[in-house]
């Protein structure tokens, strides 16, 4: 299949209808990290911290530093496989440890969790772009980003992080589609927020409530669900999946609650995944405070 043709497939499966339209925010993007020179990118190796780093590499060549959080909501296959894109990418990349379960503020999993998250991370990339010499910080922020209810953001504005692909306009779809014409393999990767989001605010967040997680969610991919969820309500799971892996689910309780239980989960629920549905727990003037 032709590259134009690949480019077509992917427009459609996203709901795009023209990659070229995207070319003006493509320069846009190149213009705004071309002058920062020498930049430290924040890299989950997602989709759009990938598109970040991407562009900063083909501008800056060894002046931009990829690094990734090695925190304990981070599962290991997530940081196995930013170190293996940064490497596909040509990328100079470290991995930070940092220790947010030892901040009793994040620990004790307010609503503002995220805002302690990042500004731990931000610190300790704030450590290494001094050491450096470099100026600035990026993040994977989308435009899209701005209307969801992230604490994280704040944290971002504090540290003054730039945002590059805020700064070109780009929406999610749109990371996506030129992340594909660039030749990103993780164009289409489910987004993929740290472990503790699947804690309830409130929980305390524990590096054993952690793995617990961690394992369970390894559990439903092995079945070949990519995008899951399992939500840990003390000794309940609820397992989000969506509607065409329900069945799926269904089809395999009896096994996957032989491994839930070993993984320390007495009950299990199911439902349809929904991202940001602990979110719904929230009073609405918190959500509308972000």
């Amino acid at each position: 299949m032709s590259q134009s043709s690949w480019a077509c497939l992917c427009c459609n499966r996203i709901g795009y209808s023209d990659v070229h339209t995207l070319q003006p925010k493509l320069r846009q993007l190149r213009e705004f990290v071309r002058p920062l020179n020498r930049l430290v990118v924040a890299f989950s190796g997602g989709v759009d911290s990938a598109l970040v780093l991407k562009v900063a590499h083909q501008e800056l060549g060894d002046g931009a530093l990829a690094v990734t959080s090695d925190a304990a909501a981070v599962p290991r296959a997530e940081l196995a496989a930013a170190a293996a894109m940064a490497g596909e990418l040509g990328a100079r990349h470290e991995i930070v440890k940092t220790r947010e379960l030892l901040n009793e503020n994040y620990a004790a999993n307010p609503a503002t969790r995220c805002y302690f998250c990042k500004s731990t991370l931000y610190a300790e990339l704030g450590e290494i772009a001094k050491r450096d010499g470099m100026l600035h910080i990026a993040n994977g922020t989308n435009v899209d980003d701005l209307g969801d209810y992230r604490p994280g953001l704040q944290a971002a504005e504090e540290f003054q992080i730039v945002s590059p692909l805020k700064e070109a306009g780009l929406t999610k779809t749109e990371v996506r589609v030129l992340a594909h014409e660039l030749g990103l393999r993780v164009w289409d990767k489910p987004a993929s927020p740290c472990l503790a989001s699947r804690i309830p605010y409130g929980s305390r967040v524990t590096a054993k409530k952690l793995l617990m997680v961690e394992r369970a969610e390894m559990a439903l991919k092995e079945l070949g669900i990519r995008e899951n969820r399992v939500r840990h309500f003390n000794q309940t799971a609820r397992i989000e999946v969506g509607p065409r892996h329900l069945d799926l689910v269904r089809e395999n309780w009896e096994t996957l609650t032989r491994q839930f239980n070993e993984i320390g989960f007495s009950n299990m629920e199911l439902t349809e995944f929904r991202s940001g549905s602990l979110n719904d727990r929230l009073p609405t003037s918190t959500l509308s405070s972000n």
